[in-house]
Parts: structure tokens; sequence; C-alpha cells
């Protein structure tokens, strides 16, 4: 990959993008809960969006705007999700798109609507209409913290991201902002990631770019196995750079638009509801990615796993435990197990590490856990945190 990662940044870095993060009133006061991302020029859009069979209003809205392969802008509220409100729910997205569009003179259906939050509860749309007026206000080109603030929920830290890009033709920039804490699965969770760039990307090579750098960063990512209602990465190019990317560059960027989604994806793990560790689980040597990823998501899941982490304990047999249950065909003879970089498990017997020895290395923040399936040349790496009694508390009083 050419460039080097920056968090100074995030969507305003890449020429042509403005932002602001307002508070409105759908939080508490003083937490910010209203972002707004524009373009100067209308953009290509590409998006990804959750899987569950339940999906929000602005899931449906947005998705049928980026099948149009064109926006210039991205309203987003956090506190309420707008999921399970019936037809006033839909207004209200039309609603919250149309307000952003007045204001810009532009249609509705180049605005993506977004919301996180609470599920069943209506939005208090006077609060919204007047956060938006707000938001234009606040409208700039620099420090886009405020932004990435305004869509958190549960979340203890913004999450931002940007690369700049020195390809042969000229300089394209890369950056994103998201939010994620809980309710985190693969088949995206209750995740927002919005990514804009400057160059010039034909709109289908975008989908299929976002479709596959999705694959192996957010849906590698699991807090508590639960997929959500309303996630979305969205992802907009204004082509201001004026750099045009020719198939050959397309590949360069996305090797960057990887790495920058998977430094979201890794942001969100670490900050997971109650999480003090960032677990790293590799299953390689598989037939395919799917099995590879499909062993790692399981042994990710295991709460047995998540706890004993947590607690620096060396119990690896919950991870063969829980690769014995994923489904993925092996032969245990030729599974091998490394945690922190040591081998612990091979021949079908345990080496001879000591589990002190390996509860010191568990005593720390990264974690690496690499399981070996000795059946082919792929593998896939799922990231994960650990299981902390604060995970009960915030999720049992999460509304009240």
């Amino acid at each position: 990959m050419q460039g080097q990662l920056q968090h100074s940044h995030g969507v305003n870095f890449p020429k042509g993008f403005k932002s602001a993060g307002v508070y409105c009133g759908i939080k508490k006061p003083d937490l910010l809960d209203l972002a707004l991302i524009v373009s100067e020029t209308e953009a290509n859009v590409a998006g990804v969006f959750t899987r569950n069979q339940i999906q929000a209003a602005p899931v449906r809205w947005s998705m049928e705007i980026t099948k149009s392969q064109r926006a210039q802008a991205i309203i987003a509220n956090s506190g309420n999700a707008n999921c399970l409100t019936g037809e006033q729910g839909e207004e209200d997205v039309r609603a919250m798109a149309s307000a952003v569009a007045e204001k810009m003179r532009i249609d509705a259906t180049k605005v993506v609507v977004a919301s996180t939050g609470v599920i069943g509860v209506p939005l208090p749309m006077d609060h919204v209409h007047q956060g938006i007026k707000g938001a234009f206000k606040h409208l700039n080109g620099g420090d886009d913290r405020a932004t990435a603030e305004a869509i958190l929920t549960t979340d203890q830290t913004p999450k931002r991201v940007c690369l700049e890009m020195p390809l042969p033709t000229g300089v394209v920039r890369i950056g994103g902002i998201a939010k994620g804490s809980g309710m985190i699965a693969p088949n995206m969770a209750t995740m927002l990631a919005f990514i804009t760039t400057d160059a010039q990307i034909p709109a289908d090579a975008m989908q299929i770019g976002l479709s596959e750098v999705t694959e192996r960063t957010f849906n590698c990512i699991t807090v508590d196995g639960d997929t959500s209602t309303n996630d979305m990465v969205i992802l907009m190019a204004n082509g201001a750079s004026g750099v045009m990317l020719d198939p050959a560059l397309v590949r360069v960027f996305q090797e960057g638009l990887q790495a920058v989604c998977e430094s979201l994806a890794k942001q969100i793990v670490r900050d997971g509801e109650g999480a003090t560790k960032l677990i790293n689980i590799t299953v390689r040597d598989a037939k395919d990615f799917s099995s590879a990823r499909q062993a790692a998501k399981v042994i990710a899941e295991s709460l047995l796993v998540k706890t004993a982490i947590h607690g620096a304990d060396p119990n690896w047999g919950r991870i063969l435990a829980a690769l014995g249950r994923s489904g993925v065909p092996f032969e245990l003879p030729k599974v091998r197990l490394w945690m922190q970089r040591k081998l612990i498990f091979q021949n079908g017997a345990p080496t001879a590490v000591s589990e002190t020895e390996l509860a010191g290395l568990l005593g720390v923040d990264d974690i690496e856990i690499t399981v070996s399936l000795g059946a082919g040349r792929l593998q896939a790496t799922v990231w994960t945190c650990d299981l902390s009694d604060d995970y009960v508390t915030i999720n049992s009083a999460y509304r009240t």
C-alpha cells in the first residue's frame, strides 16, 4: 500500500468535502447527535448494508440512493435508530433528506440518510430539523472530530482515519469516520462508516471494491455476535483531485481503501462495550477464505474464549472446542494452535509451554490467536474483544 495512515482527520481530508457535527436534542444535553457530510459537487456513491431481515427506514432509503450511484450529502443522527417505527419512520427519512436537499438546492434522492440508537422510538423531528439548520451553519472543511463524535452511541471515542496516496498520475486522498461499540457482528453490525475520496473512480468499480473490502474488514469484526438493523458503509468519490483511476490504479486504490476500512474496523472492536483487549484471531492453511473466516468467527464469538482472555486465563481448550463446533472440517492431527506466537498445540497434543508463562503473555492489551488447519493455503482474520463485567452493566441499562 502506498501512503501512511493518519488519525488527525476523517471525511474532510479529501478535497471538496465538508462536514459538521451538532447537538439537536435527541441525546442528553451537550452530546453531539447529528452529523452532516457534503461534497461540493455531485459524487459517485457506493454502499454496503446490514443483512438483518429487519432493516430500519434509513437503510431502505439509502439502499435505493446507492442504486442510482450518485449522491452529494449524508445526514446521520445518533441516539435514535428510526427502526420499527412504521410509516412515520418512512416519512421522517424523507423529511430529513428533503431538509438537506432544500438547503443545498439538490434533489432529495441525492441525500443518504443514516440513524443509530434506540429501536422503536419515533424521531423528534422538530429537533432534527433545527439540528439540520445548525449543521449547515457549522459546515467546514477543517477538523471533523465533531462529525465523528456526532454519530456515536455507547462508543467511548470517535473513530477517524485518513490516507494520502501518491500515484503515478497524481495524489488522491481517502478519509473515513465510523461508529460502533456493541451489537457488533459480521454481516454488518450496529455500525456506521462513512468514507470519502477525491479520486475519479467509476461507480461500478467503487461498488465492487467496497463490497470486497467490507467482506475482509467490517464483516470480519465481532463484539457480541449481534447483527443490527441500521448498519451501513457509504463511500463517496467526487473526483476533486483530478486523478482518474484506470483499472490498474483502481486495484491500488482498493488497497488503500482496505487499509482505511481495516483501521476503522479495529477501532470499533477496540472500543467494544466494556472491552479491555483487542483479540486478533487468524485461521490459516484453510481450503478457502470462507472456511477460514467461519472458523475464526466462531472462536471470536465464544463467550468462554472472550472471558478467558479477559482474565488472562490460558484455557486454550476453549479455543479448540469452539473450532470443533464451527462446522469447518479438519483433521485434528494437522491442527496447530498458537497464542501470542507461542505454539501450544500440535500433533493432537499440547506442547511444553507452561501455563504460568502463557498467562503472563496474555496480560497485555493486544492478543494474537492463530490456528492452522493444515487443509489448504488461504486464511482469514477476525477481530474481536474480551468480555468484561462492564458489557453487562452497559447493556442492562441502555435505555434507562
